[in-house]
């Protein structure tokens, strides 16, 4: 089969399906009218006046006339807080555990009739209407959260809510998850309901495959980070508030949280952007440290058809003297699109394909859907329907859908021993070959011509034994599926980090692995959401994600396609994927120049594999994501907050990408410091605004006076590239050394460095004291002025 058969029958395939996924829509109509009762009429609720208060440790319950408040300051200076007797537990978005209560953190009485609670980092402060301010020790207002308003159906039933939240006027709000627009979000509403945009997405898309409820707030004030812990579908509406709005006063950002069910709780946490972005994965788990080869280049392609076109591709990078590290194969090497099977006619020998592929230092990663062929005789379903795996609706018929195999089920990952089963399933993937997974289609989809390509609501799910619907499970399926997944590569591979990447997630989905951008249209604007939302997730937690490279649904020009690349090989995943029917990806399709360039690209790629792997083990210890707003270090800086074209690449480099055609110069807004252009070397000062030239062979990037970079040498053997501070001022890093992909714990190397008598001194910082650097050293900037 040639390529040209292969799109003509993908094209009748999407045909055929059409058909089916218009009944099946129609069919989930009908079964949530049946399973889910109308509201019919609402009562209205609000908390009321404070009646009493029981103070227990780290703060206490607050009783009011119609609800009550639970209040907890943490040992780590995180604060709960719950309506309506909701407690941190059950969540799916903590790691474990929640942290203990301060002792020394104790509820009492406060002005006007409220209370207050104390601690070393953080006050609480309740009004006797129930209003709650968090603020900083010195006294300052980051958030008040107003009196919630609940409605609820007279006849029983979910209740819903609202919660409005006021924030300085000055602040900027970010996060909510994968954000097309952004990372900056500015004001409108924004849907909390991951999903599949049926095609290709630009700015402005809104949502995406990955939402949740998780806001950092940065003002003048200070940094704070909010997660509203609840998986209902919601909507949050921002509002950026105005200083000296209507006589002289300050109008103040607003927040508004609306979901249609579940607890009314929330964390907080307040801080640098470091200690809050630390404070959050201590919650929500550590991100998961990739093994150090899936931080190289890596090339998918849906369509690739056959083994023999792999090989051609994998030969043409090696023929081209082009680094690779991965290739992902996607749903077109299944039979028939069925999950863990593999077509044997056009991939004969898939495990030799692997091995020799291994052997030349290139891994294949899988493509995994969660849909299931409701098909006889098909293994997968046949043991899963044995184990009561899938999926039900209230009758307790299983719940089917329409996505690429045709008529398809759904496990249940909110259940224990489905995600048992589910795990074990992937020892298939592992026999033949493959290194690592990428979880696709599991917002979880199933094709609609309208709606949402998704279950029905009313479909019933296990919710780790408290039962309950699609509503609540929806936003966490993909989460659970990467759970379930994780779990069973550790257990089938005990001595390997395991690599997954999922389209949909959660809060805490950083637990089990990163994610990837979806379906970004091919064009300058999806260019532009590629880097909003690496940034966004960054914020959220999510620190290992990239871009489909070029863009998943066009043919590229060579100029765009190289910008795209050069943007990549600077973001933690770099992947070049594409639709079936879309233009290729391979850097030689797209001529000499654009080759050149790419390769320059590729190998600056591999030279700071060091780096990357520093950072993704500081992303372990510290939750510090790769990629970084400009603002990360300085989020004081207004003009800095509202930068959204430019990033940092851990604590040393800047990176400039250029977003717009034609452009062979840019802007770059610098923070503070030192900043060396690191191909010709020119010194600027910080903060300020310089011009750069932004050639067609390279995007600029900047180096931090004094830091300390890990990069690979021209033979192979790291070393340390310390780029001169400047006059008076002192640098430094950490390192973290390669100690290959399993659980070993490597040792963090910290080096400072300073100017003496026009010398640059490195020293490694030991625990009894100091010494020479453990690896070789190479200056660069020395003698270069602003």
């Amino acid at each position: 089969m040639d390529g040209r058969d292969l799109v003509r029958s993908v094209r009748n395939f999407r045909t055929l399906q059409g058909l089916r996924a218009a009944r099946s829509a129609w069919r989930q109509r009908r079964t949530d009218a049946r399973g889910l009762p109308a509201r019919g009429a609402e009562r209205a609720r609000v908390p009321g006046q404070v009646t009493g208060a029981e103070p227990l440790s780290g703060g206490g319950i607050l009783r009011f006339a119609r609800s009550e408040l639970r209040i907890c300051v943490t040992t780590g200076g995180a604060v709960f807080w719950g309506w309506d007797g909701a407690g941190p537990e059950p969540s799916y978005g903590l790691a474990d555990a929640p942290p203990e209560p301060d002792p020394r953190a104790e509820l009492e009485p406060d002005k006007e009739g409220g209370f207050r609670v104390v601690s070393q980092r953080v006050t609480v402060a309740v009004s006797r209407n129930g209003a709650i301010d968090i603020r900083t020790p010195g006294g300052v207002v980051l958030r008040r959260d107003l009196p919630p308003r609940w409605w609820e159906p007279v006849q029983g039933g979910p209740a819903r809510w609202v919660q409005r939240t006021e924030v300085p006027a000055d602040a900027r709000f970010f996060g909510l998850g994968g954000r097309a627009a952004g990372p900056r979000l500015r004001d409108g509403t924004y849907r909390l309901w991951n999903t599949d945009p049926k095609g290709s997405f630009v700015p402005g898309d809104d949502p995406l495959y990955i939402t949740m409820p998780v806001q950092l707030v940065v003002s003048d004030g200070g940094t704070h980070l909010a997660f509203l812990d609840n998986s209902w579908e919601g909507r949050v509406t921002v509002r950026e508030g105005e200083e000296g709005a209507g006589s002289g006063h300050d109008r103040p950002g607003t927040s508004e949280v609306r979901m249609d069910g579940g607890p009314l709780r929330c964390w907080v946490l307040v801080g640098s952007p470091a200690r809050v972005l630390s404070g959050w994965t201590q919650l929500a788990g550590r991100p998961a440290v990739p093994p150090a080869w899936a931080l190289g280049p890596q090339h998918a392609r849906w369509g690739f058809g056959s083994e023999r076109e792999v090989r051609r591709i994998v030969a043409g990078y090696r023929d081209r003297d082009l680094p690779l590290s991965a290739v992902h194969l996607d749903i077109d090497h299944y039979d028939a699109h069925q999950v863990f099977t593999v077509d044997q006619e056009r991939f004969p020998d898939l495990p030799g394909m692997a091995k020799d592929l291994r052997d030349d230092g290139v891994r294949l990663v899988s493509i995994v859907d969660p849909a299931v062929k409701a098909e006889r005789g098909n293994a997968v379903y046949d043991s899963g329907a044995a184990a009561g795996a899938f999926v039900l609706d209230g009758r307790g018929r299983e719940v089917r859908g329409v996505v690429w195999p045709g008529d398809c089920v759904y496990p249940d990952f909110t259940d224990p021993r489905v995600r048992d089963w589910w795990g074990e399933l992937y020892e298939e993937r592992l026999a033949q070959g493959f290194s690592g997974v990428w979880h696709d289609m599991n917002e979880p989809v199933s094709f609609a011509p309208f709606g949402d390509m998704t279950l029905p609501r009313s479909a019933r799910h296990a919710l780790e034994g408290r039962g309950g619907d699609h509503r609540e499970a929806h936003n966490v399926y993909g989460l659970a599926m990467a759970r379930a997944g994780y779990e069973g590569l550790r257990r089938l591979r005990p001595d390997e980090r395991p690599f997954l990447f999922s389209r949909s997630g959660w809060a805490g989905m950083q637990r089990y692995g990163g994610t990837w951008s979806g379906d970004v249209a091919t064009g300058w604007p999806g260019l532009r959401a590629s880097l909003a939302l690496v940034l966004g997730l960054g914020l959220c937690g999510v620190p290992y994600s990239g871009p489909d490279v070029g863009g998943f649904d066009g043919s590229p020009s060579p100029e765009l396609y190289l910008r795209w690349f050069q943007l990549g090989a600077q973001l933690p995943l770099f992947r070049t994927h594409a639709a079936i029917d879309a233009g290729r990806r391979e850097p030689w399709e797209f001529g000499p120049v654009v080759l050149a360039h790419a390769k320059s690209a590729l190998d600056e790629r591999v030279r700071l594999q060091p780096y990357f792997v520093t950072l993704a083990h500081l992303a372990r210890l510290t939750g510090a994501p790769y990629v970084r707003p400009l603002w990360w270090d300085c989020p004081e800086d207004r003009v800095l907050r509202d930068c959204e074209d430019a990033f940092l690449l851990g604590d040393a480099l800047l990176v400039a990408p250029v977003l717009e055609r034609g452009a062979d110069r840019r802007a770059v807004r610098l923070p503070r410091g030192r900043w060396y252009d690191t191909a010709t070397g020119q010194a600027y000062d910080g903060p300020g605004q310089v011009l750069v030239d932004a050639p067609l062979s390279r995007i600029p990037v900047l180096a931090r006076g004094g830091s300390v970079i890990p990069v690979r040498g021209e033979d192979g053997a790291m070393e340390l590239e310390v780029w001169a501070p400047a006059a008076g001022r002192r640098g430094g890093g950490l390192v973290v050394p390669d100690v290959g992909d399993g659980w070993e714990q490597p040792e963090v190397e910290r080096y400072t460095t300073k100017l003496v008598n026009g010398q640059v001194l490195v020293k490694q910082i030991k625990g009894d004291g100091s010494g020479p650097p453990r690896w070789r050293v190479r200056v660069r900037g020395l003698g270069a002025t602003a």
